[in-house]
């Protein structure tokens, strides 16, 4: 994050907002996570907009910790798959796990949570990640295989509950059962597919947020059976955090005794959703050729032609040398130029909708640097930014035009130039030569506009 935890708790006392700790929370490269009062609204803060932080339930963040993504790891983790990946809070959770290096994929069937997951991405500034749209229980083999991989599937959701009461009618009418087998025939193809794309000697996450063993054991227990052995449950143990030992019996069957090693939370537990999660080792390959092969990568390379964009935005706003060994640069859209982590190796197939953040707008005149650019390369510019009062913040990010004072604008040449709050850069506006200021916040962006 652009911020650790101590620097946000600063931010957030100077703000006005109380937080808490999670005791049960926390990751050697995340740091810990904060509690907020129940009900705020994150999302509408300037901080947030400003990529500083991200709003997760709390209990959703476990999987990830899960994973086992620590740094310094005698076996290093460089690729991972979120299978199930929109609206994208544990996707940024494993891409900054990795330091913003390696590679990320995060899948999801339906375009529109896809575009939802990519707006997370860009404000976050996470460069590790290629967006895939597939059907997760097919998704290639080519594309594998992977040190680490997600399956936080699609469920019943009974475990939400407590903030959906919508679901108590639901659950009045009977449809429980059925709606559960339902979703088990995608749940149990989804982790199969998992169990295949998955390298010996990796680890696999299996998740739901309901209680319905349906979709919780039975499909862990059908994995197990399938793997014959080369498949190992891992326990959960994650200290203050209380859990439940998985279900072992049900409906008059005894299941695999080794399913008590998965998890359940239990809402009353640790004042969080309900939840379930099973951890699964992959100790060897699960059949003959089941195995994928050495995955094929698309180059990310930067074609001569579009290198003035670069030289220019290098010019304009005195960013360092060094940030094409720092990051891949690329054309992906005739919209403009894409930048990804100089180590990161997205699919032939299937092939990414998004690799790495979209910074640089080379398709309008003048070309405009994205806000998420601005957020990203911001913080090296040394020239033409400019630092905003609350009044003007708040107007900047209403859209509003407005005068600034000339102290402000002493390091500015008309055109476009980054804004910045306490230090932080908001994104992009236009000095005109008149002395006005033109916010270029975007309109999708427009939420992000309560004070405080």
């Amino acid at each position: 994050m652009r911020l650790d935890a101590d620097a946000l708790v600063a931010l957030l006392d100077a703000e006005g907002v109380p937080t808490g700790p999670v005791p049960w929370l926390r990751h050697p490269t995340l740091g810990r996570a904060l509690q907020l009062p129940p009900g705020f609204k994150a999302g509408q803060r300037w901080w947030y907009c400003a990529g500083l932080a991200h709003a997760q339930e709390a209990v959703s963040q476990l999987p990830v910790t899960l994973l086992g993504l620590a740094p310094g790891a005698s076996d290093p983790v460089t690729r991972v798959l979120d299978l199930c990946a929109a609206p994208g809070g544990k996707t940024a959770q494993i891409a900054l796990a990795l330091g913003n290096r390696g590679t990320v994929l995060a899948n999801d069937f339906t375009p529109e949570r896809i575009a939802a997951l990519q707006g997370n991405l860009d404000r976050l500034g996470l460069v590790n990640v290629s967006t895939t749209w597939c059907d997760g229980s097919n998704y290639p083999a080519a594309a594998g295989p992977f040190d680490r991989i997600l399956v936080d599937a699609p469920c019943s959701s009974e475990g939400t509950l407590r903030r959906n009461r919508r679901l108590v009618g639901t659950l009045r009418t009977g449809d429980g059962p059925a709606r559960s087998a339902r979703m088990a025939a995608r749940q149990r193809a989804l982790l199969r597919k998992a169990v295949q794309l998955c390298r010996p000697g990796g680890r696999i996450v299996y998740s739901t947020c309901t209680f319905a063993p349906e979709e919780n054991e039975l499909i862990v227990a059908e994995a197990l059976d399938a793997a014959a052995g080369r498949l190992t449950l891992l326990p959960v143990d994650v200290p203050g955090l209380r859990v439940g030992a998985g279900v072992t019996r049900w409906q008059g069957r005894t299941l695999d005794p080794r399913l008590a090693l998965c998890a359940r939370l239990w809402p009353h537990w640790n004042d969080t959703g309900g939840f379930f999660v099973a951890v699964l080792e992959k100790t060897a390959e699960t059949g003959a050729g089941s195995g994928p092969p050495a995955h094929a990568a698309r180059r990310l390379d930067l074609a001569p032609e579009d290198a003035p964009w670069l030289d220019g935005l290098v010019e304009r706003y005195g960013l360092p040398d060094g940030l094409r060994e720092r990051y891949r640069f690329h054309r992906q859209t005739r919209r403009g130029l894409h930048l990804a982590a100089a180590d990161h190796t997205p699919p032939v197939s299937p092939p990414a909708q998004g690799s790495g953040l979209f910074f640089h707008r080379t398709n309008m005149r003048p070309p405009k640097l994205t806000t998420a650019g601005a957020l990203l390369l911001g913080p090296q510019a040394t020239r033409n930014r400019m630092d905003l009062t609350l009044p003007q913040r708040d107007a900047y990010l209403r859209r509003e035009a407005f005068t600034p004072g000339p102290e402000q604008t002493r390091d500015c040449r008309p055109g476009q130039v980054l804004v910045r709050y306490c230090g932080h850069t908001l994104g992009v506006a236009v000095l005109h030569r008149s002395g006005t200021l033109e916010s270029l916040f975007p309109r999708k962006w427009s939420g992000c506009t309560a004070g405080g």
